[in-house]
């Protein structure tokens, strides 16, 4: 009996119909055409178990809680790992920390005069007296639990903790200490302290997960806060045992705020802990970390300059060489003869028959930079830090430049408006409510009506300025923004200062005061100087 030959293609295309069916009856959505199963829709393209280049992606879809939390140890290790360890890492979370922070962002308050009834010079007065206020608790230590930050180095701490783990969580306790006008203190608690408890019995269903408990709707109920770091052997000796403490989010009966959970980025729907911001890069920064490493490493080796030395005849060697010379110990020379060893300009012996092989290194890499830049723009991409920011290297053109500095700072502003949603303002808030309760500050029906405690509540926060490349340019620009309508003159002091208008125009206008009084004018600059000889030369001319 013959067996029937097929041609080589045409048992290709019969292999190839018969094994995506099988698959694609399980896998992809299906349709029947002509009493065949033909796929449909995304199947051909994203959604295929049929292509070559998509058969091997295995992937999984799971809740926010499965995918985040579960994961979440092992994130904040290596994350912090990576800050400590890789260079590259610990520049973009610093470049955010001062760029988003800075020195600090200060408050400026800016009420609802027409909703409170009050005039301007009112409105002006008790602004005044309220930032005064606010500087006398928040631009000192006291307002640290801990007694270590002012507000303005807590904000910066705050951020920097989010942004390597992920989250943090700050407490709002109520703390009596002497010469302290107000009580109310931030205590910042790591990420690492809000877990479950050990003891089972202490959770009573499955809503808590990693420390937090949710309610009906996924909103916050509670924390619980372990007293001492999980992972730390620094306990007072006293206190072996861990404990546990439940901290509702918000006061039963007044609604207060107890605690503020500061996470980085929201990615999923129900997504109770935060992702940090290394996260998506973890792989690609520890790989270019352990590449630098063995660069570093091959170029030091290149660097040493050894001279091996073989000798048919020792006693005619180097030795019998130097051992003529006066004040040369031969004996002190002479080293294990199993210690062969490269260092600078190091000369060593070698025994009868021992030869070196040397292979060049070819080091430095030429290379290794135009990799090192490939990689580290994707990472910036990842981050939402242009390459330029991200490496500090500024070569390009000066719009190039500016280019990544302005695409950089809709990130930044968006991380401030951020951090003074949930940070800055609610505990200005808090702040505030006890001071017009203790009566230092006079704000009527504060606590009667909530639209009247918004209106005396509203407040703007200025941080460092973006800085300019061309600082005349950027002037001129304000300029002709203000002129033309564009914008304002509070705005663009802002912009370029960092300060209010306000405070502008009242310092200047004593510095123009002092300046009559002690009969100082102006030094007139380049182009007034260049302008008055032109006046000199064209009235001679008249003349």
């Amino acid at each position: 009996m013959t067996q029937r030959k097929f041609p080589r293609k045409a048992m290709a295309t019969r292999a190839y119909a018969v094994k995506p069916a099988v698959v694609q009856q399980a896998k992809t959505p299906t349709a029947v055409v002509n009493n065949r199963l033909v796929a449909s829709g995304y199947s051909h393209y994203g959604a295929s178990y049929a292509r070559k280049s998509l058969i091997g992606w295995m992937s999984h879809s799971a809740s926010a809680d499965e995918d985040i939390a579960d994961n979440i140890k092992i994130l904040r290790e290596r994350s912090r790992d990576l800050y400590m360890g890789v260079p590259l890492a610990t520049g973009a979370i610093k470049t955010i920390r001062t760029n988003v922070i800075g020195s600090g962002l200060m408050m400026n308050s800016h009420i609802d005069r027409d909703k409170l009834g009050l005039t301007e010079e009112q409105a002006v007065e008790w602004q005044k007296n309220t930032e005064r206020e606010w500087l006398l608790w928040s631009d000192s230590t006291n307002c640290d639990a801990a007694r270590m930050c002012t507000f303005y180095e807590f904000q910066a701490l705050a951020l920097l903790s989010t942004l390597m783990s992920g989250d943090c969580f700050v407490a709002l306790p109520f703390i009596k200490r002497p010469n302290c006008p107000y009580d109310l203190k931030l205590d910042l608690i790591e990420s690492d302290r809000i877990c479950n408890p050990l003891d089972s019995f202490k959770v009573t269903d499955n809503s808590v997960v990693e420390g937090v408990e949710v309610g009906q709707y996924g909103e916050p109920v509670a924390y619980y806060v372990a007293k001492y770091h999980p992972y730390s052997m620094h306990r007072p000796l006293n206190s072996f045992k861990q404990e546990w403490k439940r901290v509702q989010a918000f006061g039963t009966k007044s609604g207060r705020r107890n605690m503020l959970h500061l996470m980085s980025d929201m990615e999923r729907p129900g997504q109770r802990r935060g992702v940090p911001l290394l996260a998506p890069v973890i792989e690609a920064l520890k790989q270019l970390g352990r590449y630098t490493d063995a660069e570093l490493v091959a170029a030091v080796v290149s660097g040493y300059f050894t001279v091996f030395i073989t000798q048919d005849n020792p006693q005619n060697g180097l030795d019998s060489l130097m051992s003529g010379m006066p004040g040369v110990d031969v004996s002190s020379m002479t080293a294990d003869q199993n210690d062969v060893s490269l260092g600078n300009g190091a000369i060593v012996n070698l025994a009868e028959g021992e030869k070196v092989e040397t292979a060049n290194p070819g080091r430095p890499n030429t290379a290794f930079d135009g990799f090192v830049t490939s990689i580290c723009r994707q990472i910036g991409a990842a981050l939402e830090i242009p390459y330029e920011l991200l490496m500090k290297s500024f070569t390009s053109s000066y719009s190039a430049s500016r280019g990544a500095l302005l695409e950089a700072w809709k990130m930044f502003r968006m991380r401030r408006q951020w951090i003074v949603n949930r940070l800055c303002q609610p505990v200005y808030e808090e702040w505030l409510s006890e001071a017009v309760a203790k009566g230092r500050i006079n704000a009527p029906g504060f606590f009667d009506d909530p639209a009247i405690r918004k209106a005396w509540c509203l407040a703007d926060w200025s941080g460092d300025t973006q800085g300019q490349l061309d600082p005349l340019k950027e002037a001129n620009a304000a300029k002709v923004r203000v002129e033309e309508g564009f914008s304002t003159r509070e705005h663009e002091a802002n912009e370029l200062t960092g300060m209010s208008f306000d405070m502008i125009a009242a310092q200047r206008g004593r510095e123009e005061k002092l300046m009559k009084e002690n009969d100082i004018r102006p030094t007139p600059g380049v182009n007034s100087l260049e302008q008055s000889e032109e006046d000199e030369t064209n009235a001679k001319n008249r003349a």
